[in-house]
């Protein structure tokens, strides 16, 4: 047998290297302050909200409200009352009224179980923070009782003492 040459295996054309991901641009967290002063938390959930697109973008800017918003059951369905979102200025004719009642997504069973504990004395449903999870808007929300003036006192004092403990563990 006659050896045949062999050719040099060809080189693979090398890839270029991926482009640096650049991070995810950040997305706004509303939080509403003044809820943990005004009101004793029981217990938290988290909802959807359906929104349209120029809500959506709008909510991206950051600039709503959720301060005097609440939230209350209407023929078997949470609804969102009073949380603000101003028009989206590229929005044009499909921007809809910044004040309307928006719809909460929440099974079944939690909405039942929510109207049962609304019912009872001085609880409430109010919005605890708004934020953007895997590109979906999310609410938290939370049932509640007002607080009375000796609570917030209470409060506050508890707050000024613990601030004051931290102080003396500096030092």
């Amino acid at each position: 047998m006659i050896p045949v040459p062999m050719a040099a295996p060809k080189a693979k054309p090398t890839a270029k290297a991926p482009p640096p991901k650049r991070p995810p641009a950040p997305t706004p967290t509303v939080e509403n302050r003044r809820a943990r002063f005004e009101y004793e938390w029981l217990e938290q959930l988290e909802a959807g909200i359906a929104l349209t697109g120029t809500e959506i973008k709008s909510i991206r800017t950051g600039q709503i409200s959720i301060s005097e918003a609440y939230a209350r059951i209407r023929d078997g369905e949470l609804w969102l009352i009073s949380m603000h979102i101003p028009p989206y200025k590229q929005g044009s004719f499909s921007n809809v009224e910044p004040g309307r009642a928006r719809k909460l997504l929440l099974h079944r069973s939690e909405i039942d179980r929510l109207a049962g504990r609304i019912s009872e004395k001085g609880l409430t449903l109010i919005p605890v923070r708004l934020y953007f999870k895997r590109g979906r808007v999310k609410i938290s929300i939370a049932l509640a009782r007002g607080k009375k003036i000796w609570d917030k006192r209470r409060d506050e004092k508890d707050r000024d003492v613990q601030r004051e403990m931290a102080r003396a563990v500096r030092r």
